[in-house]
């Protein structure tokens, strides 16, 4: 209980006294809190992306590709194979049949609205099923296009960073003219980013012939992936790899959430060297204004370790007052912000938005707690090997 008491004496002084150092315990905040803005602002462009992709998909909802394919830009199969998919068990089927929409994706150019610059977007080639087999997806300005023209309706996403996709505009892509008769909302999934037209019409406009790359279908129950999955991987006719959407596009955001995430550290412990340095050079004066006052407090018999605690408490809230003010300047500043950046995986853009989540906060702050700690130790060490004379020499 003495050493409590001790601790708590000599802390409730140490913090007491800041009033004394203001302007150095300033930049030591300020230091942190640009870290922690930094750290928070590029760890929300992986947060957000994988936010739109993981948000993406129904676990009712399955994607078939061919075996071997990770992504639909690698896959390929004729019409008779999806037509062969479209027939198997498991599906969920309505009065206007099976819901099962094979499906082409091709990578066109578009200039994005900020730079003017050409970026990849993806042109979705989808089937009258294509609304049926993503429940959630609901035209919200316009109208959804009609089978056989060249209309295309866009995603609010794409709408939102693209320039021209309005209802209504013209937009060209190689030698063919396309009309944008619609805006679809699809509760900010990844599919806000893509451009969708009708699937026969692309084939002719990009030659594919009869292909597809993908089967996009809907399951009786979840539970149905099963039997699906395997009267397609019996059928000697297939050669193919069943997912549910979730999965895919889970998978689809790994490699750019670990590039993100690897930059995002890498810069914020450059960044956080100076912090610490700061912090030390902080809490060094801090200790040296105090000098007289712990030499007091250690000839009155105040042990060591509480004035290490002392100093290591001072550092420490300093770091979290920092990290607060960085975390809290990093959700003004960053939550929200609409972007799009390149998904390697498909080489083409996904507009999501920034998102500065709690846990993405909470690592702020630790990250800060950590420096503010390190920046404290050895202050706090010094602070207690400080010999009692020659400190009270200088009463």
């Amino acid at each position: 209980m003495n050493w409590i008491t001790q601790t708590i004496a000599v802390t409730g002084v140490t913090l007491r006294s800041i009033s004394q150092r203001v302007g150095s315990s300033v930049v030591a905040i300020i230091g942190i809190a640009g870290v922690v803005i930094v750290f928070t602002a590029v760890l929300s462009i992986a947060e957000g992306f994988r936010a739109a992709m993981q948000g993406t998909g129904d676990p009712q909802t399955v994607i078939v590709l061919r075996s071997g394919s990770d992504t639909e830009m690698t896959s390929g199969f004729g019409g008779e194979e999806a037509n062969l998919i479209a027939e198997a068990p498991g599906l969920e089927r309505g009065p206007e049949g099976v819901h099962a929409s094979p499906e082409l994706f091709v990578i066109v150019g578009h200039p994005l609205k900020r730079s003017g610059t050409d970026a990849n977007v993806p042109l979705r080639g989808v089937t009258p099923a294509a609304l049926r087999v993503r429940p959630k997806t609901r035209i919200i300005e316009g109208r959804m296009f009609t089978p056989g023209t060249n209309e295309i309706v866009v995603g609010q996403a794409a709408s939102n960073q693209f320039s021209g996709l309005t209802v209504g505009a013209p937009v060209r892509w190689g030698d063919s003219s396309w009309q944008v008769v619609g805006i679809f909302d699809a509760d900010g999934s990844v599919s806000e980013s893509e451009l969708w037209c009708d699937a026969k019409v692309l084939q002719g406009a990009y030659r594919r012939g009869n292909s597809y790359q993908s089967v996009y279908a809907r399951l009786e129950t979840p539970d149905s992936f099963q039997t699906f999955k395997d009267a397609l991987t019996k059928n000697p006719r297939l050669n193919i790899t069943v997912i549910r959407e979730p999965d895919y596009y889970s998978q689809q955001s790994v490699v750019l959430q670990t590039v993100i995430r690897t930059i995002g550290f890498s810069i914020a412990i450059l960044m956080a060297l100076g912090a610490i340095f700061g912090a030390l050079n902080t809490m060094y004066s801090a200790v040296a204004n105090r000098t007289r006052e712990i030499a007091t407090l250690r000839a009155l018999g105040f042990g060591s370790s509480p004035v290490v605690v002392s100093v290591l408490v001072e550092a420490i809230l300093l770091s979290v007052v920092g990290g607060i003010i960085g975390g809290g300047l990093a959700w003004i500043a960053f939550d929200g912000y609409q972007t799009a950046t390149m998904n390697w995986q498909s080489f083409s853009q996904v507009a999501f938005a920034f998102a500065v989540t709690p846990v993405l906060l909470a690592e702020g702050l630790i990250f800060a707690v950590i420096m503010g700690f390190l920046g404290g130790l050895f202050p706090a060490i010094r602070a207690a090997r400080l010999p009692v004379v020659t400190a009270l020499r200088q009463l």
